[in-house]
């Protein structure tokens, strides 16, 4: 199983980023899938997630400025981040939850390797 996040960065606040989840080893089509997020001295927590319906939820700051994709054809994972602010500081990570209308659900593989989203203000 690898859960491979990319596209992190340095960004302004205000700006945007687009994260990508390239998976091999899972059945992606038949798995929710979440990014979840885990900023410098805190527990990591679920910012937003899409069943195997295409159905999607966001917790917290993420509503109404991150968006959520799959391409269950690719088995890849998006995440579009706008208008950002300092507090989205943290290394993003991908996984699939058993819930995704909670802040930290158990998921069903283990951690990749995340992607470090650092945002100046």
């Amino acid at each position: 199983v690898q859960l491979q996040a990319s596209g992190g960065g340095l960004v302004q606040a205000g700006g945007s980023l687009r994260l990508s989840c390239v998976t091999s080893g899972i059945r992606f089509r038949e798995n929710a899938m979440a990014w979840f997020r885990q900023a410098p001295g805190k527990q990591r927590e679920l910012v937003a997630g899409i069943n195997t319906s295409g159905w999607t939820n966001y917790l917290g700051s993420a509503k109404g400025r991150f968006t959520i994709s799959r391409d269950s054809a690719k088995n890849i994972l998006y995440l579009q981040m706008n208008s950002l602010n300092a507090e989205d500081t943290a290394v993003y990570y991908c996984n699939s939850p058993y819930s995704i209308t909670i802040t930290s659900p158990g998921v069903r593989f283990s951690w990749g390797q995340g992607t470090l989203v650092t945002v100046s203000s």
